[in-house]
């Protein structure tokens, strides 16, 4: 008697997707441990995407003869928001939000879709993790409610898709996607397999509707979106919304877009009435700097087309164990451990019995060689005890001869720093040959690192 295949068990990791036909304790694709979870798979499983997908068949053109139309963006009237998806929301995108537990990003969206929904558009909530009734109390306190705002809580994916047919909302918001299964699957919600079947159907009918997705996915713990590396590539935005949860500030930061670029940033304030934009965020990360204290200077950084003044702090301490310590947040630790081999090398300096401690005020992170000068700068006043003059900042990136060499966008950072109200800047001398002088700020070109320390103190 011929036995009847219903299916097979794999088992796969929840870390990067990996299937492999036995348990193992380590994942050798990622190399995470104790990942590999059994699911067992009907042969038939999947096949509803590529029956969906070949129902219409579509066939090559060239390129040359493609016709297009101007894609209106849909505004949601938060520019801090319009600013790191590149001006708005695409039609027919799919748009992943991902951060970590209680930083806002319930929050966010749904104050997104309070704004959407009252410039007429019509918003369907969907919500995995909250009844609507708590949606409705979340709504008051943040000022939310609006009759274009539909909510539903649903965790069907299936229904999910009727119900966006029925209505034809203008957005959706799914929060969030680990919570969306199908019946076809019968591995846990929450599974790479459902994930990654949940966000395939969602893809397929953001892009044939037209209608624009918005996805809220849990991360992990050490940060990365919860489920298969696929999950990002499956999208066409991801946007990640960093900041402690002891610090008010958020930092919505776009990690990869189609439609916009990847380096452009925004600033939120969280408040007991939602999250409230920070249109200067120069103005927010240096008021509680205190002035003319060794081992603090001012910086400024490029975020897309915005420049960003920020403060870095350093402190050198003699150590008390037999290795020293260097401790650095906010900037890269290499880059950092660089500068401190061409200050001992360069300037004659004793650095390697001291403990060294870089910080970036605010809880913002860098990653540009701009702000070399300020890393150097900070550990020289604090090893000399001694502050920089006056209202300065420091523009410039070093090399490994000492040298300090010209850095892009040099205009929009001494004009956002004249603006804060600084008097003096060091910046590369190669820089100051091609850039208009300031009425109000003088500025000093340094071409080696010895002419930094003698300009500084």
């Amino acid at each position: 008697m011929e036995r009847k295949k219903t299916g097979k068990t794999v088992f796969l990791c929840q870390n990067c997707g990996y299937q492999a036909p036995k348990w193992m304790g380590r994942c050798p694709d990622c190399g995470e441990w104790n990942s590999l979870v059994e699911e067992r798979r009907q042969l038939e499983s999947g096949l509803a995407v590529h029956a969906f997908s070949a129902a219409s068949p579509s066939r090559p053109v060239p390129i040359n003869s493609v016709e297009i139309s101007q894609v209106k963006r849909i505004a949601t009237g938060i520019h801090e928001f319009d600013r790191v998806l590149g001006g708005g929301v695409v039609p027919g995108s799919l748009i992943l939000i991902g951060g970590d537990p209680g930083i806002g990003k319930s929050t966010l969206m749904l104050q997104v879709s309070h704004r959407l929904a009252s410039h007429k558009y019509k918003l369907l909530y969907i919500s995995g993790e909250e009844s609507v009734q708590q949606i409705k109390l979340r709504s008051n306190r943040l000022g939310t409610c609006s009759d274009g705002l539909w909510a539903v809580s649903e965790t069907g994916l299936e229904s999910i898709r009727a119900m966006a047919g029925e209505m034809e909302p203008d957005v959706i918001v799914v929060d969030s996607v680990q919570t969306i299964f199908t019946p076809e699957l019968t591995s846990a919600p929450g599974s790479v397999s459902q994930v990654r079947e949940a966000t395939m159907h969602l893809m397929l009918l953001a892009k044939r509707t037209g209608i624009p997705i918005f996805l809220v996915g849990h991360v992990t713990k050490d940060g990365a979106i919860a489920g298969p590396k696929l999950l990002e590539h499956m999208v066409d935005t991801v946007l990640y919304f960093e900041g402690g949860q002891n610090n008010i500030f958020r930092i919505l930061r776009a990690v990869k877009n189609r439609f916009g670029s990847t380096n452009e940033i925004g600033v939120f304030e969280m408040k007991d009435s939602g999250l409230c934009e920070v249109l200067n965020p120069s103005s927010v990360f240096l008021p509680e700097r205190t002035s003319f204290v060794p081992g603090s200077v001012v910086t400024a950084s490029i975020e897309g087309s915005r420049p960003i003044l920020l403060e870095i702090q350093g402190l050198v301490a003699k150590s008390g164990f037999g290795t020293p310590r260097r401790t650095v947040l906010g900037v890269d630790y290499n880059r950092v451990s660089l500068l401190v081999a061409v200050m001992e090398k360069k300037l004659g300096l004793q650095l390697k019995d001291d403990d060294i401690f870089v910080n970036v005020a605010g809880g913002v992170r860098i990653d540009e060689p701009a702000v070399d000068l300020g890393i150097v700068s900070v550990i020289a006043s604090s090893l000399f005890d001694k502050p920089v003059k006056g209202h300065t900042v420091v523009l410039g990136e070093i090399g490994l001869t000492g040298e300090v060499r010209p850095i892009s966008r040099i205009e929009p950072r001494v004009h956002e720093a004249e603006k804060m109200g600084f008097e003096r800047c060091l910046l590369p001398n190669d820089n100051l040959k091609h850039l208009k002088r300031p009425a109000t700020m003088e500025l000093v070109g340094v071409r080696t690192i010895s002419d930094v320390v003698d300009s500084l103190f």
